[in-house]
């Protein structure tokens, strides 16, 4: 019987999805493994070979773990709001939902032909209602909570509230916005309920602010850092612009340092530790406060006043050297700093304000990257030194960004080079404050051996004795503290989108109400366009139901908003990320309509054993997982503060593009062997025109690219060859390979075992579709290694194992089992081969070594080996089947092949028993007959024998 592959592979998927194989259960005997691999978002493409990298190296392991005897956990769900389908919508009409369902229904077309083990009754979808009831839910939480600084953690706002009754908020330690007013209990009992609520949002760990966004007007909504590329959109590449909005925010800022230290409890690749770590940004240092000079004390016809009757405004800065306070010559604000407009002369104002202006138009992210263009403009006013009185001036310039520290810097460029290159360009004064140090050319930042000098009473000291010194001179005299400081920002949480989680806010005079539990979920209004309206107004300002009952607690006409019972609700949604920032958790009780799940199976399940998924998702969802989760923790909802004990980030499958050489202003396409010597520009192909010989269908191309009907295509031998270059797979290169085309010519199994094999699980690997033919050569190998209970001729009759049978099956198992603890999948398939090939030519029939030999082969390839099980005999799935045992005893050798040498040359090798003395190897070694040939009757001299190694023969 021949090895039929999509008859088998079809008859396997069906029987998992009849007997629900993989079906986890919340109550198990067993011990429990939480495998995950990061949901994806359905787009309309579909899959391709690269997508299920991942996922095959969580269900091989999946597999083996339920081998092992654990009761597994191994969902799958999508990440389903998104940008694309609200594009579609835009462009067509048709409301994302559809084709989010349609995308949805083609992803799980592909990834059942694939063969994963995957417990689809606890599938979950971002975009259902029933799941972003929770995400709404979570939100609220989040709204009713504030950071308490003496507990470290998260608190329920009612704690605060009654603190303010009772004492004000002189003794409270929290995290809260910089504004925060001070007030006693007399003044909180004596506030208006709007004025309390504004206090309150100062606090919350959800709260409403004004905020620099990144805002980008062709999508008509704000995008986070990571999803801006080269200062463009990364969906569509449209210009960004920085603008202040009013945006909820979510105050991760909280969480830094114990993100930062939760770092340390789990095993996560350490370049994606290393992510978090420089975007969180921990710097020591202090805090520090320049007043700002009145504008008409600050300047005179040709001389600036250093004295100032008052001091209405000050610049707080935050640096990592206090101890160079003496160097700073001049000060630089970001842009957009609330101030420049303030303290801005109006000779300056004209110049300030196009500098403003062109800013605004470069993403944060551009202008961190852009470390060689040296920019400012002057802003006319001055600053006071804090000790030496003297003026300051006050600059801005791009590289200081609003986002990070407090927007200012204090400019020293004897020990900043990037201070130092503005000071040169600007021919601004360097003052020196380094002993014995030459900055003509440089600036000098190695602290460690850093003597202050010029610095009034620091001078002398060393860094760390300096450092000491500023910090307490600056309190002494109300300037300035010390702080710890992060670079990391309170997260933008609202977007200008329509396909995204509504949040579940009402506005009373102005002020944020949340819809109670039992109202959820508050679900996506239906409205005519997906663009924002013509005023400008989020794409939700299209409903004409959109307002709060809070008699009726439902949602009625806009226009029976009154302000009385009827209220307008929010219109913005919620970001790509919300959905994907407690799903890991859903997954344990994804039906559970009264609760985001059970405390039952929360504590069962605890928290992800392992997670497999890209490294692109280090500062967004990764991080902001780990503070929801830390969030829900502090609450009391979850008994783990890390969702995730262990995280891969597997390699990227690139694709293998092809080119095709145009000649500059001519109609010729030459062959990539007559290039040389030609102005040519290269021009991508769709690889499918193109053989394994790297050979192009000419005519197939120009009828894919009809400019190129009449082009003369200058061939080589008779035959256009392309050009090769390892690209990232995608649409845009023509490089796709459809895991479709290659379940249908070479099946699911073959795929699977490809993708490991092709290289280690975390690096990056190049697709080679003729490769493929290697593993699928050894499956039909496997298949007839079984042939004959695969026949059915051998009726149950099997012989017994023979010592060399037991030997490789136990190296097999002792290898493969080595393999998948330590994720080198790509080694076990190599393995499997050697094993096979062992045994066809011991000719092995035996049952005792066949069957656990499928049982191995079973992560890797599941359909064949569910077949050879049956065909063992076995009845239902193999999925259970506990793992072959290694025994070292089948390795153990009982006889050594020697090397016999005479005079150090190797004349012939003799098998003897281990166990053999030294003395009897001797004697053995001088019987043979081919000794006796080489000594010719003479007698040896000596004989060196080292037992289990060499026998040399000396004369």
């Amino acid at each position: 019987m021949n090895y039929d592959f999509q008859k088998i592979e079809a008859k396997w998927q069906k029987y998992w999805a009849e007997n629900e194989t993989f079906k986890a259960s919340n109550d198990s005997d067993k011990p429990k493994f939480y495998a995950l691999s990061m949901f994806p978002y359905p787009s309309g493409a579909g899959l391709h070979v690269g997508h299920p990298l991942g996922y095959i190296a969580t269900d091989i392991y999946s597999r083996y773990k339920r081998h092992k005897g654990f009761n597994v956990l191994h969902p799958m769900g999508y990440d389903s709001f998104g940008l694309p389908a609200e594009q579609y919508a835009i462009q067509t009409g048709q409301h994302p939902a559809i084709t989010t369902e349609k995308n949805i229904n083609r992803y799980r077309e592909q990834l059942d032909q694939l063969g994963f083990s995957f417990d689809w009754s606890r599938e979950v979808r971002t975009s259902n209602p029933q799941y972003y009831k929770w995400t709404q839910w979570i939100f609220i939480q989040l709204f009713n909570a504030w950071y308490n600084k003496k507990s470290d953690k998260a608190e329920n706002i009612s704690g605060l509230i009654s603190i303010f009754e009772k004492e004000g908020n002189a003794n409270v330690e929290a995290t809260c916005d910089d504004d925060t007013p001070s007030f006693s209990a007399a003044d909180w009992n004596a506030f208006s309920e709007k004025e309390k609520q504004e206090i309150l949002l100062k606090y919350r760990l959800t709260y409403l602010a004004d905020t620099e966004v990144n805002w980008c007007p062709a999508l008509g909504t704000v995008l986070a850092n990571d999803e801006i590329v080269n200062g463009v959109s990364e969906r569509g590449g449209h210009p960004v612009v920085r603008k202040k909005m009013t945006q909820w925010s979510m105050r991760i800022t909280a969480y830094a340092q114990r993100l930062l230290d939760g770092l340390d409890k789990i095993d996560w690749p350490q370049p994606l530790k290393d992510s978090q770590t420089n975007w969180i940004g921990r710097s020591v240092g202090a805090s520090v406060t320049f007043n700002v000079l009145d504008a008409e004390r600050s300047r005179s016809d040709e001389n600036v006043i250093s004295t100032s009757l008052n001091h209405l405004d000050q610049i707080e800065v935050f640096t990592t050297r206090p101890d160079t306070i003496f160097g700073v010559s001049f000060m630089t604000l970001a842009p957009e700093h609330e101030l420049v407009a303030k303290i801005t002369t109006p000779e300056q104002k004209a110049e300030v304000e196009a500098y403003v202006e062109a800013t605004a138009k470069r993403s944060e992210r551009d202008r961190m990257a852009d470390v060689k263009t040296i920019s400012g403009v002057f802003t006319g006013a001055y600053a006071e030194h804090p000790f030496t009185k003297e003026p300051i001036p006050i600059w801005i310039g791009d590289y200081v960004l609003a986002s990070y520290g407090t927007g200012a810097v204090m400019a020293v460029p004897c020990g900043d080079q990037r201070d130092y290159d503005f000071a040169k360009h600007y021919n601004i004064d360097i003052p020196n404050i380094f002993e014995g140090v030459d900055i003509s050319e440089e600036a000098f930042a190695d602290k460690e051996t850093t003597v202050i000098a010029n610095s009034d009473f620091l001078n002398g000291l060393s860094y760390k004795d300096a450092m000491k010194k500023i910090i307490a001179e600056l309190e002494k005299i109300g300037h300035g503290e010390g702080k710890v400081n992060y670079r990391l920002r309170d997260a933008v949480f609202s977007r200008q989108r329509y396909w995204g989680e509504p949040f579940p806010v009402y506005y009373v005079d102005g002020m944020p109400q949340m819809i109670d539990l039992e109202h959820l979920p508050l679900q996506l209004p239906e409205v005519e366009k997906y663009l924002p309206t013509e005023t400008g107004e989020p794409p939700l300002g299209n409903a004409t139901e959109w307002a709060w009952d809070t008699d009726k607690n439902e949602v009625v006409s806009n226009d029976l908003i009154d302000h009385k019972t009827v209220f307008p609700l929010e219109l913005n949604t919620m970001p790509g990320w919300a959905g994907s920032s407690q799903y890991f958790n859903r997954y344990m009780d994804p039906r559970n309509d009264d609760a985001i799940f059970s405390p039952e199976a929360i504590n069962y399940w605890q928290d992800v054993d392992l997670y497999i998924g890209g490294s692109e998702h280090a500062t967004g969802h990764l991080l902001y997982s780990r503070f929801w989760q830390k969030f829900m923790f502090d609450m009391g909802y979850v008994p783990k503060d890390e969702f995730a004990q262990k995280l891969i980030n597997q390699g990227m499958i690139t694709g293998t593009s092809a080119f095709v050489y145009r000649e500059l202003d001519s109609n010729k396409v030459y062959s990539k062997g007559l290039i040389d010597g030609k102005n040519v520009v290269p021009i991508h192909a769709d690889v499918s025109l193109v053989n394994a010989s790297d050979e192009l269908d000419v005519e197939g191309f120009k009828q894919w690219q009809p400019e190129y009907k009449d082009a003369e295509f200058i061939l080589e031998d008779g035959k256009y060859i392309v050009g090769r270059e390892v690209e990232k797979m995608s649409k845009s290169k023509y490089n796709v390979v459809n895991p479709d085309a290659i379940c249908e010519e070479y099946g699911a199994d073959s795929l699977r075992l490809y993708e490991m094999f092709l290289g280690p699980l975390e690096q990056s690997k190049p697709w080679n579709t003729a490769g493929i033919t290697g593993v699928h050569s050894f499956l039909k190998k496997l298949w007839k290694l079984y042939a004959l209970y695969t026949n059915g001729s051998l009726s149950g009759v099997e012989a017994e194992p023979t010592a060399e049978n037991l030997k490789t099956l136990h190296k097999t198992i002792k290898k493969v089992e080595e393999d998948i603890e330590n994720f080198s999948f790509n080694t076990s398939v190599s393995t499997f081969m050697i094993c096979v090939n062992e045994l066809t030519s011991q000719k092995c029939t035996s049952k005792a070594v066949l069957e656990p030999l499928s049982i191995l082969v079973s992560p890797y390839a599941p359909h064949i080996a569910e077949e050879l099980w049956e065909r063992l005999g076995n009845i239902g799935s193999i999925a259970e089947a506990p793992f072959p045992k290694f025994e070292e005893k089948f390795l153990v050798e009982s006889s050594k092949e020697y090397p016999i040498s005479f005079n150090g040359k190797m004349r012939f090798k003799l098998e003897l028993p281990l166990d053999m003395s030294k003395e009897d190897i001797e004697a053995a070694v001088l019987a043979h007959e081919k000794t006796k040939e080489q000594l010719q009757g003479r007698d040896p001299k000596k004989v060196i024998v080292v037992p289990g190694k060499i026998v040399n023969i000396v004369g």
